[in-house]
């Protein structure tokens, strides 16, 4: 799944390749992925381009046209994908059962697809006035990479939650942006079970999880900047430390690291360093085995 430093270095990559661009036509291709119809797509026809901005897992194309300043937001979900086509292919899309959810094609010739893989579709476009129009972007939490969010707004944020702290990292209504992925790196960075109570975790305890935060999404923010949207899936997979990597070495300390799986998802640690060389019980509630 896209999280914070992929939509990042997409939402970098579509300023520099999209914005003064003039938009020909916005086309749908999967009947799921359009979650608004009012205004139409064809409200952006004609429209440009003026800006990309990012709300935690969404991006942000702002458009000016006939119609005024328009939103067409896109959140990712867990396999979706954007990819910048020099020229587009000649031709409307075909619906069928391919990844190709939509397409934007600019007058120029370029433009992007969306794709998404797998049989369960998730990926989401909305066309608005105003994104706080869009739910999941209402709910959002405090981006962790602003400016104004530092360790004392990081601690009040925790104060009040009752949870485990994996749990508390990925919720969007709480921090907007960090998904599966990154909550392993920044806890595994924190030397932090992600099953330790956010309520037991002393001021230096949440300190530290505040440094180990930032700097794990700004180094891969940074590894990522200036990479073509095609070369990012690979920059993250090759970046991250645990995720993913059950079974290998830790990086920090050589340990195995371990991994607990749930229904639909799973989490990668460290014994050696996260749990004091306890290993987790891989079942949906996990506890520290005695």
């Amino acid at each position: 799944m896209p999280e914070l430093p992929e939509v990042e270095a997409l939402r970098a990559f579509l300023d520099t390749h999209l914005v003064g661009k003039e938009i020909a036509r916005v086309l749908p291709v999967a009947i799921s992925v359009l979650k608004t119809y009012d205004p139409p797509l064809s409200a952006v026809e004609g429209a440009e381009v003026t800006a990309v901005g990012r709300h935690g897992k969404f991006l942000d194309l702002t458009t000016s046209g006939t119609a005024g300043e328009l939103h067409l937001l896109v959140h990712l979900a867990r396999a979706g994908w954007l990819r910048w086509q020099d020229p587009l292919p000649s031709g409307p899309p075909k619906p069928g059962r391919g990844p190709l959810a939509l397409r934007t094609a600019l007058t120029g010739g370029d433009g992007f697809d969306l794709t998404e893989a797998g049989t369960t579709k998730r990926l989401a476009v909305h066309l608005v006035h105003d994104p706080q129009e869009v739910p999941g972007v209402a709910r959002l939490g405090p981006d962790p990479l602003a400016e104004d969010f530092g360790p004392a707004e990081f601690a009040a944020l925790l104060a009040g939650e009752h949870r485990q702290i994996k749990g508390a990292l990925r919720d969007q209504s709480l921090l907007a942006g960090i998904g599966n992925a990154y909550s392993d790196e920044i806890l595994h960075a924190a030397k932090m079970s992600p099953f330790k109570p956010t309520q037991n975790l002393t001021p230096e305890e949440t300190t530290a999880l505040y440094t180990a935060m930032r700097t794990t999404l700004r180094e891969a923010v940074d590894r990522s900047h200036g990479l073509a949207a095609g070369r990012l899936k690979a920059e993250k997979k090759s970046g991250l430390r645990v995720h993913g990597k059950a079974g290998e070495p830790c990086p920090v300390c050589g340990d195995t690291l371990r991994e607990v799986s749930f229904s639909d998802s799973a989490l990668q640690y460290c014994p050696t360093c996260q749990t004091g060389g306890k290993i987790l019980a891989d079942r949906r509630m996990s506890k520290l085995l005695k």
